[in-house]
């Protein structure tokens, strides 16, 4: 059964991730005020029409936290044919993505600064996106906080809601035990297929780029792992 965004509103006490404000450079702030107008898109504006955002038909893809933003201007530069949205409520991340999109001349990235839940639920039409991105969420470790983790099971039915029949939920942690909690979740998620079949963790597609977060929970020792379900239904 789908989850209705009155399910959603009802549960929003609870969220899965805590705002920061960051200290940020003085690039980041130019980047923000100079570039906001022409990439910066807010809930309150509605839903979005992809069309007059990009002035194109092209795919859409949405990340969820980009964090520093560095791999999405990555994803944006290598796929020109692909439009991406970007959502990150840490605004240092948010100046920095800013920056890299006016030094390599990007203008297939919109960017909203707010929570992911609500810009799925309030502004993405329903069976829009080729793929949904999200790479490495807080793992919110300590049993107490599991239910802050994003990847729940209503969470994977609104993602689904979002994306196209055949398109891709891609999730990446270097957290073993919530990368088992993301792929117990996702077995049991209705309408989906796993691209690697029975609970099968993929190899890093070469699509995906190598964060420098990720590179720092190497050098800790933490083994990667990429999640990738396709929807079916």
């Amino acid at each position: 059964m789908m989850v209705g965004r009155d399910h959603y509103q009802n549960q929003r006490t609870v969220r899965s991730f805590v705002s920061r404000a960051g200290r940020m450079t003085p690039g980041q702030k130019k980047a923000i005020k100079d570039f906001w107008p022409l990439m910066g898109v807010e809930v309150k504006q509605g839903q979005a029409d992809y069309l007059q955002l990009f002035n194109n038909d092209n795919d859409v893809v949405l990340e969820i936290g980009f964090g520093m933003g560095d791999s999405l201007a990555q994803l944006a530069q290598q796929n020109p044919d692909k439009n991406y949205i970007g959502v990150e409520v840490f605004p240092p991340g948010v100046g920095r993505l800013m920056q890299c999109c006016q030094q390599h001349g990007l203008s297939n990235i919109k960017v909203y600064a707010e929570d992911g839940i609500e810009v799925l639920q309030q502004c993405i039409p329903d069976a829009s996106l080729s793929s949904v991105l999200l790479f490495f969420p807080d793992p919110w470790p300590k049993k107490k906080h599991h239910k802050r983790r994003i990847v729940q099971a209503d969470f994977t039915q609104l993602v689904r809601r979002k994306l196209k029949l055949g398109g891709v939920f891609h999730m990446a942690t270097d957290w073993a035990p919530y990368a088992e909690h993301m792929m117990s979740v996702m077995v049991d998620a209705q309408g989906y297929e796993n691209c690697a079949e029975g609970r099968n963790f993929c190899r890093r597609p070469e699509s995906r780029p190598v964060t420098k977060f990720e590179r720092r929970g190497e050098r800790l020792g933490h083994k990667v792992a990429d999640l990738m379900f396709r929807r079916v239904s």
